[in-house]
């Protein structure tokens, strides 16, 4: 039996991803960790074979964990990173899931797993550095990193990674960084064409969300859904029917 580790910040994805595991019946899931700081703490206590790890997750990322472990555990990373930075993960011990995991793919993972146990495998540290210059080496996103919020004779640059949501409102587009909003020169239709779509989905005709920033799902009423995401202000916000299934395939669940 394989004993696994679980670190990522999506709460939805991580009990789904658990759950799969122990279904495979191959795989015992000891413990499991939304906040990398918090996983730090924990698995020096824990006895685990592998770790299946976020890459990108705020403020202590899916590489920077592993700098910081004791040990050599094998290692699967579990991303929404392209194609290009995904020829990074194919080295040595390092696997990798692309979200939303599927069966099929995280049967492969284990099959690996299950062949890699017994060998021997170079340091964690050389491992994290031939991923971090592969994936920097890596060809550019046509995706934007930043838009532009005009105020005036001024314009600032907002990082969509601190983007929680977008939405129309009085014939105005704003972007939400954690309770601030920011005027955005494009429609939500422009929007959903222009940007990322692992990381933004429509979930209305006036709203977009970084599905990084969903916390909880739950039903409301006549086939809708609410969402909460993990901001400040704990905004709801509501999922329109027709978009149920799609937001529902981003999380994984």
């Amino acid at each position: 039996m394989i004993r696994a580790y679980l670190v990522d910040d999506e709460p939805l994805a991580t009990r789904r991803l658990a759950r799969m595991l122990e279904e495979t019946g191959k795989v015992q899931v000891v413990g499991m960790s939304h906040d990398p700081a918090e996983a730090l703490t924990r698995m020096p206590d824990l006895d685990y074979d592998v770790v299946f790890l976020d890459v990108e997750m705020p403020e202590i990322n899916g590489f920077e964990l592993l700098a910081r472990l004791d040990g050599e555990p094998l290692v699967v990373f579990v991303t929404a990173f392209n194609q290009y930075a995904l020829r990074a993960f194919e080295v040595n011990s390092i696997d990798y899931l692309v979200k939303p995991v599927e069966r099929e793919m995280l049967h492969r993972a284990i099959r690996k797993l299950e062949r890699r146990q017994g060998e021997a495998r170079p340091p964690l540290a050389d491992l994290v550095r031939q991923v971090t210059a592969a994936i920097a080496s890596s060809p550019a996103s046509t995706y934007p990193e930043r838009l532009a919020s005009r105020v005036g004779d001024k314009v600032e640059f907002v990082d969509l990674s601190r983007v929680t949501h977008l939405y129309a409102e009085d014939k105005l587009t704003f972007a939400a960084t954690d309770g601030k909003r920011h005027i955005v020169d494009l429609t939500i239709a422009e929007l959903e064409t222009k940007l990322d779509p692992r990381r933004f989905v429509r979930i209305h005709r006036s709203t977009l969300v970084n599905v990084a920033y969903v916390q909880e799902l739950y039903n409301y009423f006549a086939g809708k859904m609410l969402l909460r995401l993990k901001d400040g202000p704990k905004t709801e916000l509501a999922v329109a029917r027709e978009r149920v299934k799609e937001l529902k395939e981003r999380l994984g669940i």
